[in-house]
């Protein structure tokens, strides 16, 4: 039987530095996502034509959005090594390594010639470096989300690990601001050195984030495991032994992540390639749902810290269930009022309600040995299910512009299954930190000061 180290006594070092981890969280997840989804948006505009040049344009767009899937398929096996690495000698480690790895396989998909240039070694080259991308991702929330939790003071875990989330969005939001100035650009421009800019621009971004991510202090939760013997040599075998029930509840409830590939990759290509509507109108709906979600997630993250997990998250899984209809009915008519205005309160309102919780949500399901792998396994499941589906919605939608129908009703049943498992789960926003994850932990009123 392990021994767990008493808890630190209440003071400086015991809160450690909950406002600047978070800062560093969000400043590294805003530039580690700008990266993987500038490859959406690419994929969704440009990447069907530079390196799957086709007969049919909706095959060479399915190919494209196809390898955008692949970096999520990589992800189960990344968060198995890095877990595997976060857990065992420790979080920094983790967040430094998958900032610099995302930064060159970034950088490196910039310069890669197209079809035209070197054949089926385009392709080939464009789907490795996906996979890198997707081994970097693996692990960059689940080490931000665990540094941030053991920083945060009790009462405000939530609040803290959501600001990781607000800086995913950031690098969303930045990523497709990236793209507006390109995709105004002539066909041929855009085609042949146009679409690099962004992945180029991303070196300097890396640098930034490297700076501030090496300065950062591993947590004292995790310091304390270590002094005590405490880490395991094989997370994994540990979490799976005695966690199982819980990656697995992780795995169901990560599916939430359906909604935003859907909003950001499917409609995208179904307003520009299916509907026949402008690419830079649908790149400002992103935009404008972005700059709404940065405001508001560390929001809902202190709502999830009043008022509890579960609500919070139900709010936003079972609200984006039903917004995703008028969603896409608004795009399959051209309706640019609705358009905006739907898709900023489902993305921008509504689907951040569970984006901010789960942070929180997921990791207190585990104890300090395999919180990292146990967040990073359930979650990459989830979310490399997710990465496909906009590949599994262009093949339902086809021709057809109404056929959103079914892409829609596919969406709200990924929405559904989220929902079961949060309901299912222990609610756990008074349990204290160093007794999370544990069968029997008492629940009570958690207390702590801020930073």
């Amino acid at each position: 039987m392990s021994v767990h180290p008493a808890p630190r006594p209440p003071g400086p070092d015991h809160r450690g530095t909950p406002r600047r981890t978070a800062v560093a969280a969000w400043i590294g997840s805003a530039l580690e996502y700008y990266d993987f989804f500038i490859y959406g948006t690419a994929a969704a505009l440009v990447f069907g034509k530079v390196f799957f040049p086709a007969e049919h344009a909706a095959t060479g767009t399915l190919l494209a959005i196809a390898t955008f899937g692949v970096g999520y398929a990589a992800r189960p096996l990344g968060a198995v090594i890095l877990g595997h690495v976060g857990d065992r000698f420790g979080r920094k480690r983790v967040l430094v390594f998958t900032l610099l790895l995302m930064g060159a396989t970034t950088f490196l998909v910039g310069c890669l010639p197209g079809y035209e240039s070197i054949g089926v070694a385009a392709p080939v080259l464009l789907v490795l470096l996906r996979l890198l991308q997707g081994l970097s991702a693996a692990g960059e929330q689940a080490s931000a989300n665990s540094m941030s939790l053991e920083h945060a003071p009790a009462h405000r875990r939530a609040f803290f690990t959501s600001w990781t989330l607000s800086g995913t969005q950031a690098g969303q939001l930045i990523a497709t601001a990236a793209f507006l100035p390109v995709a105004a650009l002539p066909e041929e421009d855009l085609l042949s050195w146009g679409w690099r800019i962004p992945f180029w621009a991303s070196v300097v971004m890396v640098v930034v984030g490297y700076i501030i991510r090496r300065r950062i202090e591993e947590t004292p939760v995790f310091e304390d495991e270590a002094a005590a013997g405490n880490t395991v040599k094989l997370p994994f075998a540990v979490l799976m032994r005695d966690h199982w029930a819980d990656v697995l509840r992780v795995v169901c409830a990560a599916l939430i992540a359906s909604v935003s590939t859907i909003f950001t990759v499917y409609a995208l290509t179904y307003a520009v390639n299916t509907v026949g509507l402008e690419r830079t109108p649908m790149l400002w709906v992103g935009v404008a749902a972005n700059l709404l979600a940065v405001a508001l997630i560390p929001l809902w993250g202190g709502a999830a810290d009043r008022f509890g997990r579960k609500p919070v998250f139900l709010f936003g899984s079972l609200g984006c269930g039903v917004l995703i209809f008028p969603y896409l009915w608004a795009i399959s008519v051209g309706n640019w009022a609705l358009i905006f205005g739907l898709g900023i309160v489902l993305f921008g309102l509504v689907y951040q309600a569970a984006n901010a919780t789960w942070p929180s949500f997921y990791g207190e399901m585990f104890t300090a040995r395999v919180r990292l792998s146990g967040m990073a396994i359930g979650t990459q499941i989830g979310f490399a299910i997710s990465g496909f589906l906009p590949t599994v919605a262009v093949a339902l939608e086809g021709a057809d512009k109404g056929a959103w129908v079914r892409v829609a009703v596919f969406t709200a049943v990924m929405c559904l299954v989220n929902a079961v498992a949060v309901f299912s789960a222990r609610e756990t926003y008074r349990v204290p930190t160093e007794e999370l994850g544990l069968k029997r932990a008492p629940v009570r009123a958690a207390s702590g000061a801020a930073d």
